[in-house]
């Protein structure tokens, strides 16, 4: 999948997500927004400029989302993305006003809706989760030009061969074929017990 497709399965497939921002004491606060509309790139979100939530993005420039789609754990998909945000203004709410008609219920009018305003989630990361698969299955991606950061545990050429790792390994993603053995992040839950099993210190957390 690209950057486009998990865009388009969180605008169209999940829609509401759980934004958090940081405040003036720089404690977390969170709120239900839901994303109106995607492109190749970037993300976008309308709020209304008499909120706090508008006063965090003006102030911060920057916001991390979480939503999950799913009847129960174990049939759920969850997309978490973090970014820079800037304002876009007012021009954009009646084309998405027509892509998301609802809209019309909460601000019926013309003149309520000029309260709002329009947010591009603009550079940032991301990565899916799902839990559908078995073994699970993660991925990462970039946009907007952010920097893709390696991350999760990884066997270095301090490893022996003994099998400890993948013996512990709850979704067997550690292939033992070659030493060092190789770890497949596509479905590694970062849970570390490969990394305190590991009688070397041959496991990496990056």
């Amino acid at each position: 999948m690209e950057t486009k497709d998990y865009f388009s399965f969180l605008v169209n497939e999940i829609h509401t997500t759980v934004v958090a921002t940081v405040d003036d004491e720089g404690l977390p606060v969170t709120a239900a927004i839901d994303m109106m509309d995607y492109d190749e790139n970037s993300l976008y979100f309308l709020t209304a400029k008499g909120k706090g939530f508008y006063d965090r993005l003006k102030k911060r420039g920057f916001l991390a989302l979480t939503a999950m789609k799913g009847e129960n754990t174990m049939s759920s998909v969850a997309i978490s993305v973090r970014g820079r945000v800037r304002e876009l203004g007012y021009n954009k709410i009646p084309e998405f006003f027509e892509k998301n008609p609802y809209m019309h219920e909460i601000y019926p009018t013309e003149e309520s809706m000029h309260a709002l305003t329009v947010f591009q989630i603009y550079e940032g990361t991301g990565e899916w989760f799902d839990l559908r698969e078995k073994p699970i299955e993660r991925a990462s991606f970039t946009f907007g030009g952010a920097e893709k950061k390696t991350e999760g545990y990884f066997i270095t050429d301090a490893c022996i061969g003994c099998g400890s790792c993948a013996a512990v390994c709850p979704q067997s993603c550690i292939n033992t074929d070659s030493i060092p053995h190789v770890i497949g992040q596509e479905h590694c839950l970062h849970c570390g017990n490969c990394f305190e099993a590991c009688p070397t210190g041959a496991l990496e957390r990056r």
